[in-house]
């Protein structure tokens, strides 16, 4: 089975079908991956259409690259450089913008990338194999309040001070180089845990958005989004946890919300407008598609139209 088919892209209909998509517009699907949602998009883009994919992760544009469509171009590139990637593309604006916040299935199923305790292998965890230090490196080298401060944050972890304290007297014995000694570390020291839910799962999913700087990326490309839209332009994310998904909801909100002076009378059209308009609910996937992708459960789609303002 290739990358491509092991992997189930997400809401894949309910995200493009969001963009309200026009056969001429110009598209980024900021977040490739395996190319679910590229695909989708370019089957319903005309023949005047263009599609721009970002990823950071190089075997994911190493798929794009197969993709042989004129109306395709892929950049090897974090959703946060979105703006000097259009602008070196020539483009001052699009029509729509996608991300997908997920880690692909292939991405976990490596062994070698390091993302997953459910397989031993080195541990890596970068997003971006060309450059920056894997997980183990930095493991070796950050004092236990630092990882602390990791777990606690980007984990949620309430165990975070016994867990980090439990790391450096680990790799005084001997360097923490795999995720198996990792997922150990963490199960020796956590005494409880929601049911059905390793130990483990709350500290990788911390170390790889701390390692990656997911976080701060997706804070940055927002922003940019907002200034590329061109009206009436459309922003769809899926996230699948709570700290993206409250950037991302926090955002949107304070876009679709003018701001009034106070006290000013003013009359209805001389109101400040919002940048942004909500576009319904947010949107989570049916039971039918948790059933048959258990890595679906946790997503949320949500999505804002750019308005004239």
């Amino acid at each position: 089975m290739s990358a491509q088919d092991s992997h189930q892209t997400v809401l894949l209909r309910e995200a493009v079908d969001a963009l309200a998509m026009r056969p001429d517009g110009v598209y980024v699907d900021a977040t490739f991956g395996r190319g679910g949602h590229s695909r989708l998009i370019l089957e319903r883009l005309g023949p005047g259409g263009r599609l721009v994919a970002l990823d950071k992760d190089p075997q994911a544009i190493e798929v794009a690259t197969r993709i042989s469509d004129a109306r395709f171009s892929a950049v090897h590139a974090s959703f946060a450089e979105l703006a000097g990637v259009l602008e070196r593309l020539g483009l001052e604006g699009v029509d729509g913008v996608l991300l997908d916040l997920g880690v692909s299935s292939p991405q976990l199923d490596d062994a070698g990338r390091g993302f997953s305790f459910r397989r031993d292998g080195p541990l890596d965890m970068r997003m971006d194999t060309s450059r920056g230090q894997t997980a183990a490196q930095w493991l070796e080298t950050a004092g236990e309040s630092e990882i602390r401060e990791v777990i606690r944050d980007y984990g949620e972890e309430r165990f975070a001070k016994q867990i980090a304290k439990a790391i450096v007297a680990a790799r005084q014995r001997e360097p923490v180089v795999t995720t198996g000694q990792l997922a150990d570390i963490v199960g020796a020291a956590v005494r409880t845990r929601e049911k059905g839910k390793d130990p483990a799962t709350r500290t990788f999913q911390a170390v790889r958005i701390y390692l990656n700087q997911e976080l701060a990326h997706l804070s940055l490309a927002l922003p940019q989004i907002l200034e590329l839209l061109t009206p009436p332009g459309r922003l769809a994310v899926i996230s699948f946890h709570s700290l993206e998904d409250r950037i991302v909801k926090h955002f949107m909100r304070d876009a679709a919300h003018a701001d009034v002076p106070i006290r000013l009378p003013l009359r209805e059209r001389e109101l400040p407008q919002p940048r942004l308009r909500l576009v319904g609910k947010a949107l989570r996937p049916s039971a039918q598609e948790i059933a048959a992708n258990p890595r679906a459960r946790s997503a949320t789609l949500r999505v804002a139209e750019r308005t004239g303002a």
